[in-house]
């Protein structure tokens, strides 16, 4: 892992990715980078925690695109919060019309 966190200025704007990090593809020499940003999704309103993370994964990516193109931006939430919250129709129309992509993770264990 690398760049624990992530920073990166915008347009004028600092902004801090909780975990930055190579992932190897296959066999290759050349890592893909990616960024995370860690979710635990523990206040009573679901929801909220939702509007403010699709909004932070919004802008991260945005900053992403313009300062550091070739990192993608995965959004990590607990295994828990995916299968009660974000298997909820409306909530995967928003996961799918945003393009977000998902890291499920149980404890320190990365499970998609």
């Amino acid at each position: 892992m690398t760049n624990d966190p992530l920073n990166i200025r915008c347009g004028g704007v600092d902004i801090q990715i909780d975990l930055g990090a190579e992932r190897l593809i296959a066999a290759e020499k050349a890592g893909e980078k990616i960024a995370v940003e860690i979710k635990n999704f523990v206040s009573a309103s679901k929801i909220s925690e939702f509007h403010m993370a699709l909004g932070q994964f919004i802008n991260y990516r945005t900053a992403l695109r313009a300062e550091d193109p070739n990192r993608t931006l995965y959004l990590a939430v607990p295994l828990a919060t995916y299968n009660d919250f974000f298997n909820l129709s409306f909530i995967q129309t928003v996961v799918n019309e945003n393009n977000l992509k998902l890291i499920i993770y149980q404890g320190y264990f990365i499970l998609i």
